[in-house]
């Protein structure tokens, strides 16, 4: 085509004008024939394949879809699992915090005990043993055998009655 219209400029500068004109015209007229009839011919061929094309694409889609799926559940397993882990040491820390925690609230309060003079364990303790060698002194003293069986029992049966009671924690999940 390109062709054609340098030869016909060609032309034009050798002849006459109004012979050139309606020449040109012509080839102007040819090329936008042959390109019409080259888009019907596509268009034609796009209709005939068109089904066969759909088809392939949604395929194509079909495949695509299930790998980012599939790269998207690998991503979520790794968030879990770090998520999970992270958890746990939350969890880890928490958990000495707490038992510091309760450490220093069971020092305070036998501080405090201790001030308003609430005796210890050691210092019950410490009593009975003092009680029992005075009570052995006693019966020495007035000739009968000492009752250190029952003050034994008697202790044993105090230290049953108040277990020193805990805080007790729950686990959570």
């Amino acid at each position: 085509m390109v062709k054609k219209l340098k030869a016909m400029a060609q032309k034009k500068a050798a002849a006459p004008a109004g012979l050139l004109d309606s020449a040109l015209a012509g080839a102007v007229k040819d090329s936008a024939q042959q390109i019409w009839l080259a888009g019907m011919g596509a268009f034609s061929k796009a209709q005939a394949e068109g089904g066969k094309v759909f088809e392939a694409l949604v395929k194509e889609g079909m495949n695509l879809q299930k790998k980012t799926q599939s790269v998207a559940e690998e991503k979520i397993s790794a968030v879990t699992g770090r998520m999970t882990s992270m958890a746990g040491e939350v969890q880890a820390k928490a958990g000495q915090h707490w038992d510091k925690l309760e450490s220093i609230f069971e020092a305070r309060t036998a501080r405090a005990m201790n001030k308003l003079g609430v005796p210890t364990a050691k210092d019950l303790d410490s009593l009975a043993r003092r009680v029992d060698a005075l009570a052995a002194a006693v019966a020495k003293l007035s000739g009968k055998a000492p009752a250190k069986k029952v003050a034994l029992a008697k202790r044993a049966a105090v230290a049953k009655k108040a277990p020193a009671k805990r805080a007790v924690r729950k686990a959570s999940a």
